[in-house]
C-alpha cells in the first residue's frame, strides 16, 4: 500500500470520526434547545401565575394537546423540581429566580456545543477537501502509469 493510499485510509477513519463526533453534539444541542423551549414555557407561565389570585381558572396541559380546567390554589407557593424525583416548595420569585439560573446555564451549555460543532463541522470540510486532493492526485497519478505502460507496449 502507497503512502497516499494509507493516508486516503486514515483520513477517511478521521472523517468518520468526526461526523460521529458532530452527529452527537447536534443531538446534545437538540436536547439543550428543548430543554431551553420547557424553561421558556416554565418562566412565562410563572409570569403568568405571579399575576394571579386564588380560586382563578386555569388550563392544564396533559399532553397530547389536552389540557384539564383546574383553578389556582395558591399564587404564593411554587413546587419546584430540583433533580433526580426531587420537589421543594418555593415563592414564585425564588421559582423564577431558579428557572432563570437554569435557563442562563443551558444558555451557556448551548453556545459551547455551538462553537464545538462549528469547529467539528469545519475540520470535516477541511478533511473532505484533503480527500478531494489526494483522491484527485491518485488519479492523476494512476492515468499517468496507465499512459506510460500504453507508450512502452509495441
Amino acid at each position: 500500500m502507497s503512502s497516499d493510499e494509507e493516508t486516503l485510509r486514515r483520513l477517511m477513519v478521521e472523517l468518520r470520526i468526526l461526523e460521529g463526533t458532530a452527529e452527537a453534539l447536534q443531538a446534545r444541542l437538540n436536547l439543550v434547545n428543548a430543554a431551553l423551549t420547557e424553561l421558556s414555557f416554565a418562566k412565562m407561565t410563572l409570569e403568568g401565575v405571579e399575576k394571579e389570585k386564588g380560586e382563578a381558572p386555569l388550563f392544564v396541559p396533559i399532553g397530547g394537546g389536552s389540557y384539564v380546567q383546574a383553578k389556582l390554589a395558591s399564587s404564593d407557593k411554587i413546587i419546584l423540581g430540583i433533580g433526580a424525583g426531587v420537589s421543594v416548595e418555593k415563592t414564585v420569585a425564588e421559582a423564577k429566580e431558579t428557572v432563570g439560573s437554569r435557563f442562563a446555564d443551558f444558555e451557556k451549555t448551548r453556545a459551547t456545543l455551538q462553537q464545538q460543532l462549528v469547529q467539528v463541522v469545519n475540520r470535516i470540510q477541511e478533511g473532505r477537501e484533503k480527500f478531494q486532493e489526494l483522491t484527485a492526485k491518485m488519479s492523476e497519478a494512476e492515468r499517468r502509469a496507465d499512459v506510460q505502460e500504453t507508450k512502452r507496449r509495441p
